[in-house]
């Protein structure tokens, strides 16, 4: 197979493929009520919230491996399919359906199942907490409060960077800093994933400088805005000015 024959079969592959995709994800969205949006967090009436796609480079740094793995596995079995022809002919000439089946249907299984994993990633952060959602079949969320957010960790590798993307490894209270838990399936549930991310320094400095905030609220009138209009009025300025006497005497020692 020539280079132009397999640049060509690539792209037929694809098309097909993406042509598959949607009608794929239509009867997902449809059947399986997988959601399109993003999630969403009880948040105070009024307060922003921002919802983060992977970036499109996210996209393009999955389908090189789908395309490297691809090329890597179509080349060992078209090479067993003309061993078989050139050993046993009418072997290879009869069973060609099945030689066709194996190289296509997986790539194109692959396909769809990177683009459900691109399109079905969301990270939402709120003024108090992250939440991570990935997952079709079976849908995974994990929350985050800056409140146990112990450190927050950038990484590049050299074909990352190449696609303009990184990760951030959000760790909190209790994750030991495991390098190998991810958001949305961490063994503890400790460690948030935030990967596909093309302002990834940016980001890493927003949910930080919430950490900072949602540190120093302690008990102040920051807190205050996220509680009801019921639990507010339970507290005089008597009392928060009694339990801020009672911080700093605490604090003091």
């Amino acid at each position: 197979m020539s280079e132009h024959d397999a640049l060509r079969s690539s792209g037929a592959v694809e098309r097909v493929s993406e042509r598959f995709y949607s009608g794929v994800w239509g009867v997902l969205v449809r059947w399986m009520r997988v959601p399109k949006e993003p999630p969403t967090l009880p948040v105070p009436e009024g307060e922003e919230v921002l919802a983060i796609h992977p970036s499109l480079g996210f996209l393009r740094y999955l389908k090189f491996w789908f395309w490297l793995v691809l090329f890597l596995t179509d080349v060992v079995f078209v090479a067993l399919w003309v061993a078989l022809i050139g050993a046993i002919p009418w072997a290879g000439f009869v069973t060609t359906p099945l030689w066709l089946a194996i190289i296509i249907v997986p790539d194109i299984v692959a396909y769809v199942a990177i683009h459900l994993r691109y399109d079905t990633t969301w990270y939402v952060l709120s003024n108090r907490s992250i939440r991570i959602r990935r997952g079709v079949w079976i849908i995974r969320e994990i929350s985050l409060t800056y409140e146990n957010v112990q450190n927050v960790r950038v990484s590049q590798g050299p074909l990352q960077r190449y696609f303009g993307i990184a990760k951030l490894q959000v760790e909190t209270a209790g994750s030991g800093g495991s390098a190998g838990a991810h958001g949305g399936g961490g063994s503890a549930s400790n460690v948030g994933l935030i990967e596909g991310i093309d302002h990834a320094e940016e980001l890493r400095d927003l949910i930080m400088a919430r950490v900072r905030a949602s540190r120093s609220a302690g008990l102040g009138d920051e807190h205050a805005g996220y509680l009801s209009h019921d639990q507010q009025g339970m507290w005089t300025p008597e009392h928060l000015a009694a339990l801020r006497e009672i911080r700093d005497l605490a604090l003091a020692r």
